[in-house]
């Protein structure tokens, strides 16, 4: 495997890890989770990881300064906000019906906020020397891989811990929005 392999696994590895740990935090937020669900949000993250890349590829030129000085606003507001519904939702009433983590609405807010970070993966795309569509291909299904189980024992913690479980996968999503803005501001 040459060098411009590796780092694509490699990236598309640390591309994948927000979403991962959303998948972990909805699968406990939830308590349970079928496979119909851990697909979608698989699928739906797996194409925002694919997607963003490509779009900061292509807009590279255009907005590089742009991409780069607010993205990690973007995924912390993002975060940040469904993390903070995620804890106010915890601390109301146990007969209130959850909002849940795998309606179509929610899949596309959160599948935005974890990819937005790999905007600028995709400015660096073009230095690979690996074709751009077998690159966004990888980090996509990187991610799909990766989020399906993840869903799954996120559910299996969910059920252990349901009283407080929705209460961690908030601050868990603020952590994850918080840690992006603090990497990109810091370096």
């Amino acid at each position: 495997m040459t060098e411009a392999w590796i780092t694509l696994v490699l990236t598309a590895l640390a591309v994948a890890s927000d979403a991962v740990a959303v998948s972990i935090s909805s699968g406990i937020a939830r308590g349970r989770a079928t496979w119909g669900e851990s697909f979608r949000m698989g699928a739906v993250f797996g194409a925002f990881q694919a997607a963003m890349p490509a779009l900061g590829y292509g807009a590279g030129a255009l907005f590089r300064g742009a991409i780069e000085a607010y993205d990690h606003w973007v995924a912390f507001l993002l975060l940040a906000a469904v993390g903070a519904h995620m804890i106010a939702e915890s601390l109301g009433e146990d007969e209130k019906p959850r909002p849940n983590p795998f309606a179509w609405r929610s899949l596309v807010v959160l599948g935005i906020a974890t990819s937005i970070d790999a905007l600028a993966v995709g400015l660096t795309l073009a230095l690979l020397a690996v074709p751009f569509a077998v690159a966004v291909g990888i980090i996509g299904a990187t991610t799909f891989l990766l989020c399906v189980p993840a869903v799954h024992m996120g559910a299996r913690l969910g059920s252990r811990f349901a009283h407080r479980a929705e209460l961690a996968g908030g601050i868990v999503l603020i952590a994850i929005g918080a840690k992006i803005l603090v990497e990109h501001l810091a370096g």
